[in-house]
């Protein structure tokens, strides 16, 4: 019977470095009860998944209201860590897994379904994200240029970062694929001067920036459009092109059609810089433990991560040559964290505002999936189990000389000083 396991789980977490408490479904107490996490389980099956550290079945038990946790997220993360059997960064490449993977991502990943799966996260509610995100709204890695920056602070440096990187100049054509609620393309065309278009498929994003450049008085000079990438003509030609938290939802199967499309939208010697999470090991494609399709059922579905030697390879196998690539992980794991203690301070108001778009039970696990969310990720990447990276590239245009450096051609410097004076 399952309740054989009682013993076993007792000696499990005790040999544990972070404290915790078991509630079994009949009342016993594992564990000191003042210890800062504590777990109770309404159901013995569950307890199986307790065993075998199987993290992501857990937390799908916790969304649905099977298992009940008391404690501050950043304690209930370490205790996560400690629970898992082993690294969660497993290899799955056998011919057989990469055939499944391809089938499913060619499903995953038309206009269509990705539009839906855009929606299904970005669609929740804006007025929930405003709760925890710094008031642009800039739902990705934040650049902690100074250490005691503040998320808004930090954030601000962060889209600065990208348009030093870019070198925009006044007048030049920009363009943001999958634009967000429009920070990035504010940003670039208020401080930089340039012409930039926008594109993303959440309609809520879309309405946000459109009236954010009417009260801006942009009109005429940014654009948001509500398109996938796919459908962008390719007549028109950018200087600049920037794609922020977008390629992870590209998949693997559609990535050579995607920088394909980035390449032919640029004009020779433009930039273009893609800011995305990367996998952590070479050959693993989601998380393990039950993590990976925790967030593709609750958070991000059709999410598929690569390690940065691929996104590296895809670059280089649709003619862009990458001339700078930045890893971001720790200033993500601080991002998410700031994100998850936003979040934990509003935990009333924010189950409010879920419920004023859904039925009370489907708002309270949407508000449990997103705290797992935001408070697993942090642990993630603090870890090395995710990572960030930003990389920017350019098209060869060798018919374009650059004047100031004598016996090469390239648009771009052959310094760093430029992203930083």
């Amino acid at each position: 019977m399952i309740r054989r396991l009682v013993p076993q789980i007792e000696s499990q977490i005790v040999r544990l470095p972070s404290p915790i408490a078991v509630q079994l479904p009949a009342g016993q107490l594992l564990g000191p009860p003042g210890a800062p996490v504590k777990m109770a389980f309404s159901h013995w099956s569950s307890l199986t998944r307790l065993r075998a550290g199987q993290i992501g079945a857990l937390a799908e038990e916790f969304v649905e209201g099977k298992l009940h946790l008391e404690g501050r997220m950043r304690d209930v993360m370490a205790v996560a860590a400690h629970l898992l059997p082993g690294s969660p960064l497993h290899s799955d490449t056998g011919w057989w897994p990469s055939l499944q993977r391809h089938i499913r991502a060619l499903r995953a990943h038309t206009p269509e379904k990705d539009a839906e799966q855009v929606q299904f996260h970005y669609d929740v509610s804006d007025d929930f994200y405003t709760l925890w995100l710094d008031p642009r709204r800039v739902y990705s890695c934040a650049y902690y240029r100074q250490e005691d920056m503040t998320l808004a602070q930090a954030q601000e440096a962060k889209l600065d970062h990208i348009c030093r990187k870019l070198m925009l100049q006044p007048g030049e054509r920009f363009l943001d694929i999958g634009a967000g609620w429009g920070a990035l393309l504010l940003w670039a065309a208020e401080h930089y001067g340039v012409d930039a278009t926008g594109i993303t498929l959440s309609r809520n994003q879309h309405a946000h920036v459109r009236q954010m450049i009417d009260q801006k008085g942009l009109q005429g000079r940014v654009r948001i459009e509500l398109r996938d990438y796919r459908h962008l003509e390719e007549a028109r030609g950018f200087d600049k092109i920037s794609s922020v938290g977008m390629f992870e939802h590209v998949g693997r199967s559609n990535m050579p059609a995607y920088f394909g499309k980035i390449s032919r939208l640029l004009v020779p010697g433009g930039l273009v810089l893609n800011h995305g999470i990367t996998a952590g090991g070479p050959d693993n494609r989601q998380m393990g433990a039950g993590m990976g399709d925790f967030i593709e059922k609750y958070i991000f579905p059709g999410g598929e991560l690569l390690h940065v030697s691929d996104i590296l390879s895809h670059h280089a196998g649709a003619g862009l040559e990458m001339v700078d690539t930045e890893n971001l992980r720790p200033h993500y794991a601080r991002t998410l964290w700031d994100w998850s203690d936003a979040l934990e301070a509003r935990l009333d108001e924010a189950l409010q505002v879920l419920q004023a778009g859904a039925d009370s039970n489907q708002a309270q696990k949407t508000l449990r999936a997103y705290r797992l969310y935001l408070a697993g990720s942090a642990m993630s990447f603090e870890r090395g189990w995710l990572g960030l990276h930003q990389m920017l590239a350019t098209r060869p245009g060798n018919d374009v000389p650059n004047e100031a450096i004598k016996g090469a051609q390239a648009v771009y410097p052959f310094r760093r000083d430029y992203m930083y004076a």
